[in-house]
């Protein structure tokens, strides 16, 4: 379909497209094809009542830099899989995308690559001298890189980026040069690109020239760093290094998971059924995974839920850090999903999925294994209970083993790898979570820097930020006209009625009776601390402000962000405000909540070489409340029910189980053993 959609397009004389990787920026171009989905009211009519199958369609987003007005445009393409038409796509605000909004592309970066060596020629003798790396083509080792900012710039049509110079080793992101590079690259043309600022230890300087100047009258305070050591010794490497105290093998396996009896969940296509769960999924090139129609039991729980953006807000003494503000939707976050490693990224027993992207190529790429599905062992029960005869013997005991059904792939987003998973458990809850590991955003340490972080390194800084991730529910419990309620705990003090004089402390609800609960983890997330000042002031890249916000469902509200809200903060396409500033009536309405999910990340030396996992994962739980007679669970035939045949002896019990005696060779050996006892030794 992929390759459909741009043969036909390419077909299309007035459109004037032309091949993408090559040639000049001036040119019109396919940047990206992805599937459209139909509107909702035709699918429902289509999965519920039997209506028409909605048309399948793609989305088109094209780069027109080929015209005396150049602009990006989105079509409407059909009817797949042999598309006939197009016709343009509107955004709710009425927007124009301008050409300087547009997403960077591998062709801007090595023009870009190219004008940056050709500027800092005047500086060779100082890189060499200073870092011992330099930015030409004859660099062989010892090359510089650098990584880009955005916003780029600071108004409407600006596309001036902010380069952090790095040596190119492994783990690059990590070992800034001290020089920063103000490059503004707006015009077609690339000849009239041009350096326009250079900030190098604390200093600014208006030309390399005048950087190179200073370094030859001894008058600038050269930050010489030490040579490189041999890749296998770099401190950004992942090679093995140290010892544990205890000396316990690390050299061996860990713990794997294993299906004893094969898969418990069924993969039909995109279509998933697991226990009561049932749903479809996608990996959209430009955001990343999205569940549609995700029922339990049969019944419908959400029409939609999926990630929407990724936010990252920096602080830092340097001017890039200073501007660092990055929207990963304006990054492609949902094309960058590289093949997932089995036994590290998800267990060897996964089921693993290629997936294609069109985006920034001259056809469809295929990423093998980006999306892996798995049952998780939980590592702790769903729930149980052990009743004491409070004589040294038991009651019963009765247990249900946890675990979860795991959707993953990932996003690495040029230094930040995001891991997205939704986790489907069998009592009817659904969890949407997202790891943070990788490189972190550093810059060169000054001592006027330790305000925006720690230092890390020797000469590095790891810059304090702010993760903030957006996600879409359309919830539709028990059909599309929902309210939204909110649960107060109170807490009341009242006479005791049994004994007069004193009084009773108790907590009183007040809230919903029956429905589906969105709660936010960990309840402290501080995403308040991103959302109340990124959008006060001058700041002005817009941001989710709350950690939940609800809306009427509109067709023209599809998503809360953009592909081009990166590069143009300042009058965005897709404004999120505009969506809860109308002010709608929301009681029995079809409903959409956002949920905003964050936390602060102040970098320790211990992010080095990458940010772990634990401690920096966010989500929320879809739960429901009241909604069935008992838990769902209960359907579940994994329970293991333990009763004494001999009370109180306990010498003789009765084992209840529905599942074989023993799970198989993957773990010990035996069936299942249980004793209940408590007695003096």
């Amino acid at each position: 379909e992929l390759r459909a959609v741009r043969t036909f397009l390419l077909g299309r004389p007035e459109l004037g497209l032309s091949p993408t990787r090559r040639g000049p920026l001036a040119k019109n171009t396919l940047f990206l094809v992805e599937m459209l989905p139909p509107k909702k009211r035709p699918a429902l009519r289509y999965l519920d009542q039997g209506g028409p199958r909605p048309r399948r369609l793609a989305r088109a987003v094209i780069f027109f830099g080929g015209q005396a007005e150049p602009n990006v445009t989105e079509l409407a393409v059909g009817p797949l899989p042999q598309p006939t038409w197009y016709r343009p796509l509107r955004f709710k605000s009425g927007h124009h995308v301008p050409f300087s909004a547009r997403p960077m592309t591998m062709l801007e970066y090595e023009l870009l690559h190219q004008t940056v060596a050709q500027a800092l020629e005047p500086l060779n003798r100082f890189l060499r001298d200073a870092t011992g790396f330099w930015y030409q083509q004859n660099c062989s080792q010892r090359c510089l890189t650098f990584s880009d900012i955005a916003p780029r710039g600071l108004a409407p049509g600006e596309r001036r980026s902010w380069l952090v110079l790095q040596r190119f080793v492994e783990g690059f992101f990590l070992h800034p040069v001290g020089l920063e590079v103000l490059v503004d690259h707006r015009d077609l043309d690339p000849r009239r690109w041009a350096v326009q600022k250079l900030w190098y230890n604390g200093r600014f300087f208006s030309s390399p020239q005048e950087l190179a100047q200073s370094y030859e009258l001894g008058t600038l305070a050269v930050a010489k760093l030490p040579d490189v050591p041999p890749p296998e010794k770099l401190f950004s490497t992942y090679e093995p290094r140290g010892s544990f105290s205890t000396g316990t093998p690390t050299e061996v396996h860990g713990a794997k998971v294993c299906e004893p009896q094969g898969r418990r969940y069924r993969l039909r296509g995109n279509r998933l059924e697991y226990g009561g769960w049932s749903g479809a999924f996608r990996l959209r090139s430009s955001a990343g995974l999205q569940l549609f129609d995700l029922r339990f039991n049969g019944e419908r729980v959400t029409f939609e839920v999926s990630v929407q953006e990724a936010i990252a807000f920096y602080g830092g003494h340097t001017p890039a850090a200073m501007q660092t503000k990055y929207m990963d939707a304006g990054w492609g976050m949902g094309s960058v999903t590289y093949e997932l490693a089995p036994g590290i990224d998800c267990p060897e027993v996964a089921t693993f999925l290629d997936v294609h992207h069109l985006y920034d190529a001259d056809g469809p790429i295929r990423f093998p294994r980006a999306i892996c599905v798995f049952e998780l062992p939980t590592g702790v029960p769903l729930r149980r209970h052990f009743d004491s005869d409070f004589q040294g013997g038991f009651n019963f005991y009765a247990g249900l083993e946890g675990q979860a059904l795991v959707l993953r792939t990932t996003s690495t987003v040029y230094n930040y790898d995001y891991i997205w998973d939704f986790l489907f458990y069998p009592n009817g809850v659904m969890e949407a979570k997202v790891h943070a590991t990788g490189f972190i955003h550093a810059t060169f340490y000054t001592p006027k820097g330790r305000r925006y972080g720690s230092r890390v390194h020797s000469h590095l800084l790891g810059n304090l930020h702010t993760h903030l991730v957006h996600y879409k529910v359309d919830l539709d419990v028990a059909g599309t006209d929902n309210s939204f309620e909110t649960m107060d705990v109170l807490f009341e003090n009242i006479s005791n009625p049994w004994s007069p004089g004193a009084r009773v402390g108790a907590g009183t609800v007040g809230g919903p009776a029956q429905g589906w609960e969105v709660g936010v983890f960990p309840p402290a997330a501080r995403s308040h601390d991103g959302g109340g000042s990124a959008g006060a002031g001058t700041d002005p890249v817009p941001v989710p402000r709350y950690h939940l916000a609800v809306t009427r469902h509109h067709e023209d509200e599809p998503s809360s962000s953009s592909i081009y809200n990166q590069n143009n903060p300042w009058d965005p396409p897709v404004s999120f405000q505009a969506f809860i500033s109308d002010d709608e009536n929301i009681e029995d309405q079809d409903l959409v909540a956002w949920v905003t999910v964050g936390f602060l990340h102040v970098p320790h030396a211990e992010d080095i070489p990458n940010t772990a996992t634990p401690g920096n994962a966010v989500g929320f739980l879809l739960r429901p409340f009241n909604f069935f007679d008992e838990d769902p669970a209960v359907a579940s035939r994994g329970p293991v029910i333990v009763r004494p045949l001999d009370p109180p002896l306990c010498t003789h019990l009765q084992i209840r189980r529905w599942t074989p005696p023993s799970p198989g060779d993957c773990v010990a050996p035996g069936p299942f053993t249980y004793n209940g006892t408590a007695r003096p030794v």
